[in-house]
């Protein structure tokens, strides 16, 4: 940095200066210049230091542009905090220790750009930028997620060499306002760039394509010499459509003299007969090229655009696309990689968008910043519904910065240039002022603007709907609470007073094992008009690839040393805390759908399934009636096949023959099979797939697996009993293949949900994790041995009796448990015991085969094989997981077919793992844990739902764990 007292770059230190959000930058705009550009990315000359103005000298090292020098092996290491600031101070000051990062590097610039204006562009800096070109000062910019743009034409010079310097301050007056949910880091997040355009250039083109196919494109054109030259005009195509020139509003424009000469406006447009228009089931796109002409007719500069034909608005309380009211089944995304923090790939954007495509959600909030711009093309080509969110968050000093005058010009800078940016993308149907930053006149300024400017898209603004989700008089458009109330949100639709769409910005959320009641809320969602939908936080883990040996963050070269979620040995996912931090939130950076590797979590394959396209409506005599729940699609684009499964263990296929619905259509289809008069319990299932290749999924891809039970469970007769019971003196089941007896268990390794929401802290007061049995009774009536038991909680005595009999082959247990009064609301009620070693193989008849609980299976049910060591979860925060819930039999097995089998008196949750509780709740991470030889076996009579209680509403009362009695009972056999 140059240190002259003079450079106006640091005479003010604009680091704590909210009133300067710029200087020397040019105005946002929506001309995309990535194609015909200079990347500057690579390795550039670093220096790391201690505060903004310290001298540059000493050796330089390296760092990788774009990336965060907090990834790239410097002491300043990342840091999470949720809500606190990482300093004690106050808005808009910044602590006396302030790593500032000095990035320098040699640009060549070719010497064909001689005579054209030369412009340096910055995709996103954390959080202040100060450029240099051969030590002259040439500009700043705030905001850490949009990219600032310098004109550098008089400070190089084509065919020479020039030593650019990017200075970035990572404390700020804006951190105060850039206070996210997120890692803290600091440097250069995305690509910079130099380009060139003749002197007389396209300064923006806004588009407004309609759902009518009407279209009108406005350019706005600037001279760099000056004033616009005679004879300019524009020309531009719709994929070969010409468009025609608006002459009544040039003639307006002439005739106006508010327009001055240094900035020329036209506007052109087209009437597109037969339009294909845009949605996320079917994102249409055409391609726009807009032309810039000098008065002789040669192209000066040109811009291209992908367009999609749509409308957006609000009547009544329902958001429409296109006329048709919208489910929003959406996530919150971070830019986010566990190996370059905030630094992500167009590969790696489109991997997030096509993974979210193939499991059901059609919407993305922007949490909680303006993403990368590659997302946004993502979008409109794969279909998503974009809620566009301003950089802008104050959580820790809200309620100040809201009303801060100071702040003024931040809060609308930020909005103003995010909707400049993104206002072309069809996906975009949504603009958001923002997140968690209370509700003030700086609000109601941005949304002002917003309005102004584009007036097609409505605004939302969660602070301010809280203050009424029906006030008209609010910056917000949309009622857009977090984590209300599922009977909060039903109740307000069905009061006769909302007169807004009421979609949760947040409402279920990810965090461990957690998102219990999704299905629930949908159920509601899709029968209560006035509810339409909500997003779930979040995509990611934010879990950062970390070696254990020294604690440091793997970086750049980490691919590879993780897979399913898991880290390689010797290695682990780091959370909050794990970096050396003083102050930090744990692991409540943890909350996504999708691991760290972007592996999908047991709640996606849930989210899959209450999103299905295609439904079961009803199974009757004339046969199975099937749905059609898009809104704009056909089915013609799916192919499905019939599975019949039976409780005794077979199953039949059969081709399935879609009908022509439209959306919203129902029909009935023939029953595929004969219903076989034996067998048990029989499930049907419909296996969608594509049928053809998508941009987001091969031929045959599972689009959902919609189910239907065609016949009941049919009640076993009690077997004759044969054989022999063996029990120790401490009545506990003897047998060659258990290395632990059945015993009561009521505690699971706490979830986040149980930390967070204070039911683990109630259990381990109970002293359920340390429960002491003592045998009361033994009884043998002949062969039959009955076991009373009592476990001594804090609150009262647990009574807990077994009844042990023969049967063919093995042996029957029946078991009841009653907790007293004050032991309500516990983690579950069932058997634990374990097995020998070498039992690897779990197959199961029931829901799966992915993880289930009580108030998380959506699955359908049928036969299951999976390796037992695939069955746990890795939640980055080891605790409760591998639950199957609804099992009604099951069987663990050798290599040589050996095991045990189990039947259950009725479906009941189910788990198998390497892990005991203690296990689990004992350690921090996963490198911690060491696997047990044999299977821990849990049968629970009841257990608890989970909820999502770390930041949202617990689970239902419906799936609490009551006290009284509970009974149970089960038969094992030796296979």
């Amino acid at each position: 940095m140059n240190r002259d007292p003079l450079d106006p770059l640091t005479a003010l230190r604009p680091w704590e200066a909210p009133e300067v959000t710029s200087w020397g930058r040019l105005p946002m705009n929506a001309v995309d210049r990535r194609s015909e550009s200079l990347p500057l990315d690579g390795d550039w000359r670093f220096q790391l230091l201690p505060v903004p103005d310290a001298p540059v000298g000493g050796p330089w090292s390296s760092a990788h542009v774009p990336g965060v020098w907090t990834m790239q092996g410097t002491d300043d290491l990342p840091q999470y905090l949720n809500i606190r600031m990482p300093f004690a101070e106050f808005p808009p000051l910044t602590p006396s220790a302030n790593p500032t990062g000095v990035y320098e590097r040699e640009v060549s610039v070719p010497a064909d750009w001689a005579g054209r204006r030369i412009v340096l562009q910055v995709g996103a800096a954390e959080s202040v930028l100060l450029v240099h070109v051969d030590g002259r000062p040439v500009g700043i910019s705030k905001d850490s997620h949009l990219a600032a743009e310098f004109d550098l034409t008089g400070l190089v010079a084509p065919g020479s060499s020039s030593t650019l310097r990017l200075t970035v301050v990572k404390w700020s007056d804006a951190s105060h306002i850039e206070d996210q949910d997120q890692w803290w880091h600091g440097g250069i997040t995305r690509s910079v760039l130099l380009y060139a355009t003749d002197p007389l250039h396209l300064a923006d083109v806004t588009v407004r394509a309609a759902y009518s196919g009407e279209l009108r494109v406005d350019c706005r054109v600037r001279d760099a010499g000056g004033a616009l030259p005679e004879g300019w005009y524009v020309s531009g195509d719709l994929d070969g459509l010409p468009l025609t020139q608006d002459t009544e509003f040039d003639r307006l424009n002439a005739e106006d003299e508010r327009v001055s000469d240094f900035l020329g406006e036209a506007r052109m447009g087209a009437t597109v007969p037969e339009v294909r228009t845009w949605n996320a089931e079917t994102p249409e796109l055409y391609g726009l090229t807009v032309r810039l002409h000098r008065s002789d007719g040669t192209v000066a500069d040109m811009s291209y655009h992908r367009i999609g034909f749509r409308d957006v608005e609000i009547v009544g309380r329902d958001l429409l696309v296109n006329g048709e009211r919208v489910y929003i089944r959406g996530v919150n995304r971070h830019d986010f990689h566990p190996l370059t923090g905030r630094t992500v790939s167009y590969d790696d954007m489109r991997a997030d968008l096509v993974l979210l495509k193939r499991f059901g959600f059609n919407a993305i909030r922007t949490a909680h910043y303006p993403n990368d711009p590659g997302l946004y093309d993502l979008a409109d080509e794969l279909g998503f519904y974009v809620v566009d969110e301003a950089d802008i968050e104050s959580h820790d000093h809200a309620h100040e910065i809201a009303d801060d005058p100071r702040y003024l010009n931040a809060f609308v800078d930020r909005v103003s240039r995010m909707v400049l940016r993104d206002k072309n993308h069809p996906s975009v149907i949504i603009w958001s002022l923002g997140n968690e930053s209370d509700y003030g006149a700086n609000h109601d300024a941005a949304a002002g603007w917003v309005r102004r400017h584009d007036p097609t898209r409505p605004i939302q603004y969660e602070g301010a709907a809280k203050l009424g989700w029906a006030d008209p008089g609010v910056a917000s458009d949309i009622a857009c609470p977090m984590y209300a109330p599922l009977e909060d949100c039903v109740a307000h639709a069905l009061s006769g007073e909302q007169t807004k769409p009421l979609i949760q910005c947040e409402y279920s959320h990810a965090m461990g094992n957690s998102n219990g009641t999704l299905a629930d809320h949908w159920a509601a969602i899709e029968s209560t008009p006035g509810l339409q939908g909500g997003f779930i936080w979040e995509f990611w883990d934010h879990g950062i690839l970390q070696r254990v040996s020294d604690g440091r963050p793997v970086g750049r070269g980490g691919a590879g040393l993780y897979d399913n979620g898991v880290a390689a040995p010797g290695y682990r996912w780091a959370y909050g805390g794990d970096f050396g931090e003083r102050l930090h939130d744990g692991a409540f950076i943890a909350d996504g759908v999708v691991f760290p590797d972007r592996t999908p979590k047991p709640v996606m394959y849930e989210h899959r399934e209450i999103a299905a396209p295609v439904r079961i409506e009803a199974y009757r005599h004339e046969g199975i009636v099937l749905g059609n729940h898009q809104h704009f699609r056909g089915l013609d684009w799916l192919s499905g096949e019939w599975e019949l499964s039976l409780a005794d263990g077979r199953v039949l296929t059969a081709p399935a023959e879609l009908p022509d619905l439209r959306p919203g259509q129902t029909a009935a289809v023939p029953l595929p099979f004969a219903l076989p008069v034996d067998g048990g319990e029989a499930w049907l299932t419909l296996r969608i797939t594509t049928a053809r290749e998508e941009a987001w999924a091969p031929a045959g891809t599972v689009v959902c697996l919609p189910q239907v039970r065609l016949r009941e469970a049919t009640v076993s007769a009690v077997e004759n009993r044969s054989g022999t019971v063996q029990v120790d003196d401490d009545g506990l089941l003897v047998h060659p293949l258990l290395a632990a007896a059945p015993a009561l268990s009521l505690w699971r390794a706490p979830t986040d949900n149980d930390e967070l929401g204070g039911m683990a802290l109630r259990w381990r007061a109970w002293g359920l994790d340390a429960l002491v049995r003592k045998v009361v009774d033994m009884r043998w009536d002949g062969d039959q041995v009955t076991v009373l038991a009592e476990y001594a909680a804090e609150v009262g005595v647990v009574r807990h009796v077994q009844v042990f009999t023969p049967v063919e082959g093995g042996v029957r247990i029946e078991e009841s448990a009653e907790l007293p009064d004050a032991l309500a609301d516990v983690a579950r009620v069932g058997s634990v015991f374990e097995t020998v070693p070498g039992l690897d193989l779990m197959e199961w008849y029931g829901p799966g085969p992915w993880e289930s609980y009580p108030d998380r299976r959506t699955a359908p049910v049928g036969h299951h094989s999976v390796p037992v060591d695939e069955l746990f979860t890795p939640y980055l925060r080891p605790q409760e997981s591998g639950g199957r819930n609804g099992v009604r039999h099951f069987r663990l097995s050798a290599p040589d077919a050996t095991g045990i089998a189990v039947a259950l008196d009725e479906p009941r949750q189910v788990s198998v793992t390497r892990f005991r509780a203690e296990d689990l709740s004992s350690v921090a991470h996963h490198d911690q844990l060491v696997p047990r030889p044999g299977c821990v076996v849990h049968i629970d009579a009841a257990h608890r739902g989970l909820g999502t209680a770390s930041c949202g509403p617990d689970t239902f009362p419906s799936y609490l764990v009551a006290p009284g009695v509970h009974r149970w009972s089960w038969t094992l056999r030796a296979l």
